[in-house]
């Protein structure tokens, strides 16, 4: 069966400590380098987001197909390695984002939790409470991605003009009302106040709009979420490239207008680091009233559960697609004949996340500990893919590029895209500061290594001998660009 086309300051106590990392990027940019280090890192991180996904465009343009990383990395690797590579590939993007819905799901619950703790003073904010919201919101967003999924690009068109429109807000709002900082405070003033040394300080920095691009919180939809739905997209071969990159380049230039506004007119530094929600305070301080601010914020709010209905639906292609290759139960790979959509794939990682979310209600630490891998997990899936990507160049049979590519810059970009991600992986592992306990402990890494050990593992006991490998036809009609069918 074809599927449809996809056509203020306010302390919130009881926030695990990932939470309040997610949701105090600004502050972890402030305390790790300064203004400086989110004034010119935010620059860095556009060009390495763009080197990113100008490489992922141009194998999306090869095979637009919602198994992305893991089917492109089969089509590029060596021959010998092949069926390991992608095998490891694809439970490495699968957990990653399942991470990173959960992500999304506990960024978005904490909002409306501390939305709720700066209006209602006698509100006393408790873990359990995310939980629900968690739980709450994904059920309504999975029925939505069951029974309504035609209006979930409409939702996405709306917030994308919400997104323009924002700006527009908090450009004139700060800009008009705002306190000033110098020139000098936003391009040269460096501070490190989390007890590590100005140069890992900066990089650490350096994560904050690095987080922005991996995770969805600058753009309406991120660039690696796009690429998953490319088999329910018209003329796939020419959109989702132009969408991939094109996306990055617009939501880059925003960002640093809104990085560098902010940084002018933030008030006080010292207030908005000890605020649980620095932008609820900084615009606090710009306007004088917590309803304002309140309003501002609940814009950004929309956005994100827009985020969290966007990235259920990209997940869910990403289980469908893993589960039609044989390497999830076959089960999942079952498309309801009513709704034309995967149902039991949709369910799937939303019930996990759910699971996961009630890790919050005993232990804060240990649900923030698996929506760590979120980060570290999708920049390795780029790394493999992009590695196999230049060792195709290299080849004297290498498999022919899209239509969209980049030509003679393609090896460059995709050498810089490397470098970058490597670079940034290594500092997605470390801490925000020193010293390290249990509660400030980034456990990415070791999360990173038990799900990455999983795979090998489960390669011996299943993989190695019993996988048949990817699907052959979806791939031959991915390549053609006709409409995938299920029977």
């Amino acid at each position: 069966m074809q599927m449809s086309p996809m056509p203020m300051t306010a302390r919130v106590k009881g926030m695990n400590s990932r939470s309040r990392l997610r949701l105090r990027n600004l502050s972890t940019a402030l305390s790790n380098g300064g203004p400086e280090a989110l004034a010119w890192g935010i620059v860095i991180v556009v060009f390495g987001a763009m080197a990113q996904s100008a490489s992922l465009a141009e194998m999306a343009s090869m095979q637009p197909i919602a198994g992305a990383q893991y089917h492109w990395t089969h089509n590029l690797a060596p021959a010998n390695q092949k069926r390991f590579i992608t095998w490891m590939q694809g439970w490495v993007t699968w957990f990653a984002w399942i991470s990173t819905l959960a992500g999304v799901a506990n960024t978005t619950a904490t909002m409306i939790q501390g939305l709720a703790s700066v209006n209602y003073p006698e509100y006393e904010p408790k873990q359990w409470h995310i939980t629900l919201i968690i739980v709450g919101m994904l059920i309504v967003q999975v029925l939505m991605n069951m029974y309504t999924f035609w209006l979930i690009p409409w939702i996405e068109m709306l917030a994308g003009i919400l997104h323009i429109c924002l700006l527009i807000v908090f450009l004139v709002v700060l800009a008009a009302l705002a306190p000033r900082h110098t020139p000098e405070f936003v391009f040269l003033h460096t501070q490190s106040t989390s007890g590590w040394a100005n140069f890992p300080a900066w990089n650490i920095g350096l994560l904050t709009p690095v987080w922005g691009f991996v995770d969805s919180k600058l753009s309406v939809a991120g660039f690696d979420g796009a690429v998953h739905m490319s088999e329910e997209v018209r003329r796939a071969k020419q959109a989702v490239p132009r969408s991939i990159f094109y996306t990055v380049i617009a939501n880059g230039i925003l960002a640093y207008a809104m990085a560098v506004c902010m940084l002018f007119t933030m008030g006080s530094v010292e207030e908005a680091q000890k605020s649980s929600f620095p932008i609820i305070e900084i615009c606090r301080q710009a306007t004088g009233s917590v309803k304002a601010a309140t309003a501002m914020v609940s814009g950004l709010l929309v956005i994100s559960l827009s985020v969290n209905l966007a990235s259920i639906a990209s997940v869910s292609r990403l289980t469908w697609a893993w589960a039609r290759d044989g390497a999830l139960p076959q089960w999942f790979s079952h498309i309801d004949r009513k709704h034309n959509v995967p149902i039991r794939a949709v369910w799937l990682p939303v019930v996990i996340v759910m699971m996961l979310a009630c890790l919050n209600i005993a232990d804060g630490a240990a649900f923030g500990a698996f929506v760590a891998l979120g980060s570290i997990g999708l920049f390795m899936s780029y790394f493999i893919a992009i590695s196999c990507m230049v060792h195709n160049r290299f080849q004297k049979h290498a498999a022919p590029l899209g239509n969209w590519n980049m030509g003679i810059w393609g090896l460059p970009v995709n050498v810089f895209a490397l470098v970058y991600t490597a670079w940034v992986t290594v500092w997605l592992a470390f801490p925000s500061a020193l010293p390290v306990t249990g509660e400030n402990m980034n456990y990415a890494a070791p999360i990173f290594g038990a799900s990455t050990l999983f795979a090998f593992v489960y390669w011996f006991i299943k993989g190695r001998t019993r996988w048949e490998g990817l699907n052959k036809e979806v791939i031959r009609l991915a390549v053609e660009g006709g409409a995938l069918q299920l029977k």
